[in-house]
């Protein structure tokens, strides 16, 4: 028996209670968390923005120690320290084909197994398969990477999703080029990881928008250059610290149709707008056929940055070793298993970075 946060119903309020966690299988592993970083994703999954089968246990971004492997597995064994990769590409789908792991058509079957059970006996499905709020959890071998050299095993949990999506985001999806400028909008987890990509990028001028005027400090220490507060003028003032052009790039990563059309219209004519925020089905983002002819922007979604996380987590780690990424300054709250529907309320109210469940 070990503890973790299962979400009983969509909707429901997290239950923080023992469940009953068997042995690893064929192929697969078990791992104790050292840390599970709270992920707006979560949040969306617990109140139906995006389908998970339930109950379940949440958690996607994590990192841990291996203590038991089954029949088959030969890539780790016990004692290693892994990253969770919540999204394992099966290399054979057609977007595998083309080299888009991130699309994968099947990286998320492994949501509808049953992976442990309550004290009473109900199943439990691993929310997008990893099932990272508890102490301990089993996954397939393919839902691990190693822990790079250097990298301490709390902070790597963050490497898992909000760091692979951020930096993916710039240097992926939206491909920031030296001397361009960037506007970020949102200061979560992954807003931060992506304001220290566009400095790595080399970003010449890189502004933040957010509605709260208490993450400044956070997002300057990350590399924002300039610090604006969300308003229905935002796209004129950042059009106002370019020369009146717009920026080059402009990485979206709130989910919403207002922002989304704040970062298409502060923009340059030929910018690229790459919206990593997850948005609901209600949320509609409209353009005229004119303006989509005259701007010559590019609009593009972008999944988990884009990334291919066993060739992009020893990049990752060679900028953490270096100095140039850093993993500690994401978190602005460390917390128990009890802590994360506070994180998540915190999140509802653009609250702070990243929340850190440390075990």
């Amino acid at each position: 028996m070990v503890r973790a946060a299962v979400l009983p119903a969509v909707g429901a309020p997290l239950e923080v209670t023992d469940i009953d966690l068997p042995d690893p299988g064929p192929g697969q592993v078990r791992v104790r968390l050292a840390a599970a970083g709270v992920c707006h994703s979560d949040l969306s999954l617990s109140n139906g923005t995006m389908r998970v089968p339930v109950p379940a246990v949440l958690g996607h971004e994590g990192a841990g120690t291996v203590v038991a492997v089954g029949e088959g597995v030969t890539g780790v064994a016990p004692g290693a320290g892994v990253v969770l990769n919540w999204a394992p590409s099966c290399g054979s789908c057609h977007a595998c084909a083309l080299g888009e792991v991130w699309l994968c058509a099947n990286a998320l079957n492994g949501s509808a197994d049953v992976y442990a059970r309550t004290a009473d006996g109900t199943d439990l499905h691993p929310g997008l398969n990893v099932a990272a709020f508890a102490e301990e959890t089993v996954v397939p071998e393919s839902c691990l990477l190693p822990l790079p050299d250097g990298i301490p095993l709390t902070d790597a949990a963050l490497l898992g999703c909000a760091v692979l999506t951020g930096y993916g985001a710039v240097h992926h999806a939206a491909r920031v080029r030296e001397g361009e400028t960037v506007a970020v909008y949102g200061v979560g987890g992954v807003g931060l990881a992506a304001l220290q990509a566009a400095r790595i990028a080399g970003a010449s001028k890189i502004v933040t928008v957010d509605v709260s005027p208490a993450k400044e400090e956070l997002a300057r220490a990350a590399g924002a250059t300039e610090y604006v507060i969300a308003s229905e003028n935002t796209a004129r003032e950042i059009r106002g610290l370019t020369g009146r052009q717009g920026v080059d790039v402009a990485v979206e990563c709130v989910g919403r149709a207002s922002t989304i059309r704040t970062a298409w219209d502060s923009t340059r004519r030929g910018g690229r707008t790459t919206v990593v925020g997850i948005g609901g089905k209600d949320q509609q983002v409209t353009f005229n056929a004119l303006e989509i002819f005259h701007w010559g922007r590019t609009l593009a979604g972008c999944v988990y940055g884009n990334s291919n996380p066993a060739e992009d987590l020893p990049v990752l780690a060679a900028h953490v070793r270096a100095g140039r990424l850093d993993l500690g300054s994401l978190v602005t709250e460390r917390i128990g298993l009890d802590g994360i529907p506070a994180a998540f309320d915190n999140m509802l109210a653009g609250k702070g970075g990243r929340a850190l469940v440390v075990f």
